[in-house]
């Protein structure tokens, strides 16, 4: 009885190998086109070590080929993406061999090609990537912990023996097997199945759907039973950091950049600025509370305030479809002859690629820019922003906000930097502007690692900016964030539609209108919404208010269910604008109008008859009277 258990158990395993073999061919025939397998082939085949027969790379190959940045240290992390990804949809046989049909798994969820053969699994991408990264273990086991020679001996007498030699597509590569990996395990080493038969099962819609399409629902639910339940797991708070850095370097990258470019500017200050974005961001998921990120944590907050997070994996991952060693620019040897005799064309160096920022503000920068980027779609920021209206050079004004930003017709961002100012406020002008305000009923918020004081706020508006008077202006795209000291966004809501104001008493967003008039009997205080950032008519204080309960123009945080209010003096604040030429264009074509208008006016020139002429200029409204609808004909 007992050997008919073990042979059923065997059975399956080879089971769930030819079906992950199965999936690999799958998604190379309808994720790549020939050309691209073309390439991929020949990246994986010249890089690619061997033993017994099986080609696979090595962590080093896959960072070296990615060129993965030494200075952030990822590379063991991305290898142990890598090979829990190999073994989709079966998380048994991770760690998997990076095989060439383990790699078009990889590249296919990284890239999320998947779509074409997955009709319903592209909302579940996170929760694969999370699986990749987390550890299975009361202990928060590093990526960079290295397991037992013990346990690498067993895993690869194991695994060798589960190899599947066919290949229809990839043509001679070796098979889909779950396997050994000859240099580490990566993390895991606690990745053990913990058969908890009386917990919930785990339904993972991304790999269901590969298995729907495979017709092999019940081999994958038995995998599953088997697999460590993902609210068991973590991703270690090292790992999910030096992720993060890395992440906020390729948010730029291009599909054919190769990410040196970027890597070369990994100064040691670089890094010191990365870690603290990387910290800002971090400490939304409280790892103060726990030793890891959890899939709660990590699931509520992604979707809410980093849902573009993980898009520079995707062009990273498609450098595998773009092999240097293919020439398709390679003319036929019979017209060599004809080239020859023809005068030589100077070769003519490719043009510089545009920079990513025109400038770096007071409080915009690259790692600034690329945190922006987790948020807003990258395709709309990098090579992208105009700076409009800069604090530090144009003087802290409304006027001058008026004068640099009102003719822009498009979308814009602002920022704003200061300290929080303390609960009893100093001097003459902190009184003052804590008299405007109703009395403090919230304490501050979250220091996560800053200690000074420091906050930095945001907002993306979606309209151009006006005066407004009676009513407020925006649209259900506008944001309100934080990015400092932790990393929050507020979207916009329905309940209320007071997004932005610009009047004399300050810039306000999720702010009422104020009161054209005194009510008898009202607070004269400005009004804050539940969500809000108010900015005072001097432009030397702020204040940011949440309340969790919510009700206002912007939702509240998704992760945080406390209320707090921080009110700073403002050090730095900042307008970019988002588009490109045809956008700046326009603004100056605005401003040449204006110019030409107020030139016009005051070139005037009064005849003898003064009077006449002065009514005369008054029915065209250019002086005096302008309430007056002006004179009428006939």
């Amino acid at each position: 009885m007992g050997q008919g258990h073990s042979d059923e158990h065997v059975a399956r395993n080879v089971s769930t190998e030819q079906l992950s073999h199965e999936l690999s061919l799958r998604f190379a025939n309808k994720c790549f086109t020939p050309l691209e397998i073309t390439h991929f082939k020949d990246i994986f085949r010249s890089l690619a070590d061997e033993q017994d027969g099986i080609q696979y790379w090595k962590e080093k190959t896959l960072c070296r080929f990615l060129v993965i940045p030494d200075a952030l240290g990822p590379g063991p992390l991305i290898y142990q993406m890598a090979t829990y990804l190999g073994a989709f949809p079966f998380p048994s046989l991770a760690p998997s061999i990076l095989t060439i049909g383990a790699m078009v798994k990889v590249i296919v969820i990284m890239t999320e090609r998947y779509g074409t053969v997955l009709k319903r699994g592209r909302a579940d991408r996170n929760k694969l990537l999370f699986r990749s990264l987390a550890v299975f273990d009361r202990r928060m086991s590093s990526a960079y912990e290295r397991p037992s020679q013990d346990l690498l001996g067993s895993v690869r007498d194991e695994k060798l023996e589960k190899v599947d030699t066919s290949d229809a597509v990839l043509e001679d590569a070796r098979s889909q097997a779950a396997g050994h990996e000859p240099h580490s395990a990566l993390g895991f080493a606690v990745d053990r199945p913990a058969n908890d038969a009386d917990e919930e099962e785990d339904d993972d819609e991304l790999a269901l759907a590969a298995l729907e399409s495979l017709d092999a629902i019940e081999v994958f639910k038995h995998d599953q039973r088997a697999d460590t339940k993902i609210h068991h797991a973590q991703i270690p708070v090292d790992n999910f950091r030096r992720l993060l850095m890395l992440l906020l370097v390729i948010a730029p990258l291009d599909s054919q950049e190769s990410l040196s470019r970027h890597a070369e500017r990994l100064t040691a200050d670089r890094v010191d600025s990365l870690g603290q974005v990387a910290d800002s961001i971090l400490w939304t998921f409280t790892p103060e509370q726990s030793a890891g990120i959890s899939y709660q944590s990590f699931n509520k907050i992604i979707p809410a305030s980093l849902p573009y997070m993980f898009d520079g994996l995707n062009p990273l991952f498609e450098h595998f479809l773009f092999s240097k060693n293919i020439d398709l620019s390679k003319r036929k040897r019979s017209s060599a002859t004809a080239q020859m005799n023809s005068p030589a064309i100077p070769q003519i160096p490719d043009a510089p690629l545009e920079p990513l920022l025109p400038r770096t503000g007071d409080i915009l920068n690259l790692d600034i820019l690329s945190q922006i980027s987790f948020f807003i779609k990258g395709t709309n920021l990098f090579r992208r922003l105009r700076p409009l209206y800069l604090g530090a050079d144009a003087g802290f004004s409304l006027g001058s906000i008026e004068q640099k930003v009102f003719n822009w017709r498009a979308p814009s961002i602002l920022l704003v930097s200061g300290t929080r100012l303390p609960s009893t406020p100093n001097g003459t002008r902190e009184r003052s502007f804590a008299e405007t305000l109703p009395p403090k009923r919230f304490p501050n918020g979250e220091s996560g690692n800053n200690s000074h004081g420091k906050v930095i706020f945001g907002a993306y508006i979606d309209v151009p900016w006006k005066h407004t008077y009676k009513e407020a202006i925006g649209g259900l795209e506008m944001l309100l964030f934080q990015l400092s000291p932790l990393h929050e966004v507020f979207g916009a809501s329905t309940v209320s539609k007071e997004y932005l104001t610009f009047t004399k008493t300050g810039v306000g967003f999720g702010c009422p209108p104020p009161r054209s008039e005194k009510v008898s009997g009202l607070s004269s205080h400005i009004a804050l919404g539940p969500v809000s950032l108010m900015l005072d008519s001097s432009l030397e204080f702020g204040v940011f208010t949440h309340d969790s309960t919510g009700g206002g123009s912007f939702h509240p945080s998704a992760s945080r269910k406390t209320d707090w209010q921080d009110r700073f003096e403002i050090e730095n604040l900042e307008i970019w604008g988002c588009g490109g030429d045809d956008e700046a264009e326009r603004q100056r074509a605005a401003w040449a109008f204006e110019e030409r208008e107020a030139e016009a006016r005051r070139s005037v020139k009064l005849g003898k008859d003064i009077e006449a002429d002065r009514a005369l200029l008054e029915m065209a409204g250019l002086v005096g009277g302008h309430g007056n609808s002006g004179g009428s004909m006939g």
